[in-house]
């Protein structure tokens, strides 16, 4: 008896999320009968179930029989909005990561004309001539994860960056021209990542990608960075594939 009424409890959660999923492929209200037909579910059923949904401001009721996603919804979506660390959630990702590559794993934010480094995982272990400080900052033009933010930018931002800063030099591999400049971003608008070629540092290799937030914008990046001798360009796709799953994990749907 036990089991039948939990087999019954989840099957009406089943078909409640088929409910708020076919209201949420609607910007309009929906009306009952449509709302049926999508979930393959009786009228009486579904009826049943939104007034449940109703009374608890899940669903609202816009006149009898018309229905849209209720605002308890977003109440609760702003609440856990509030409480995601971009920081929390890339970490075991990352730490994945790093076992599968081997290599040091970062994660930045930007701030203004720089991309600030917020979290690394790497062995403690293994001896890495790659080794930065939490909290240090470099300039957009010289990093992987900062060209991902020239490139969300667009070419008249980046133009825009480059006469601002005027490109400083920091290694002879440097990108210290608007021209160069614009057609690195558009290949790594083109393929949905970037690398540094020792551009920041001499000896030193990266590849990074964007992280999303649940809005579509850029709000983080992910890089692998390691000495230019064992750096592989082909862990670029690896660290596409974990910033989409922290992406996910953050809200994305894209």
């Amino acid at each position: 008896m036990a089991e039948q009424e939990t087999k019954s409890s989840i099957q009406v959660i089943a078909r409640m999320l088929s409910l708020l999923d076919a209201l949420a492929r609607h910007v309009v209200p929906v009306n009952l009968k449509q709302l049926a037909a999508e979930t393959r579910l009786h009228p009486s059923t579904a009826h049943r179930i939104l007034n449940v949904m109703v009374q608890n401001r899940i669903v609202d009721r816009i006149e009898p029989g018309t229905y849209r996603l209720g605002m308890r919804l977003l109440e609760l979506g702003t609440l856990v909005r509030s409480r995601i660390s971009v920081r929390q959630e890339a970490l075991p990702y990352m730490q994945q990561l790093h076992q599968q590559l081997g290599e040091t794993v970062n994660l930045w934010v930007r701030h203004d004309d720089e991309v600030v480094y917020v979290e690394r995982t790497s062995s403690g272990t293994q001896m890495m001539r790659v080794m930065q400080i939490i909290g240090a900052r470099a300039p957009l033009h010289i990093t992987a994860v900062g060209k991902i933010f020239l490139a969300a930018d667009g070419p008249e931002k980046c133009q825009e960056y480059a006469k601002r800063t005027g490109l400083p030099r920091y290694t002879d591999n440097t990108i210290t021209d608007a021209a160069s400049l614009l057609q690195e971003i558009e290949r790594v608008r083109r393929s949905g990542y970037a690398f540094d070629n020792e551009e920041a540092e001499k000896g030193v290799s990266c590849a990074g990608a964007g992280v999303y937030g649940d809005d579509g914008r850029l709000i983080a990046g992910l890089s692998v960075s390691a000495p230019s001798e064992r750096f592989d360009k082909a862990w670029a796709a690896h660290v596409r594939q974990t910033a989409e799953r922290i992406s996910r994990a953050v809200g994305h749907q894209g």
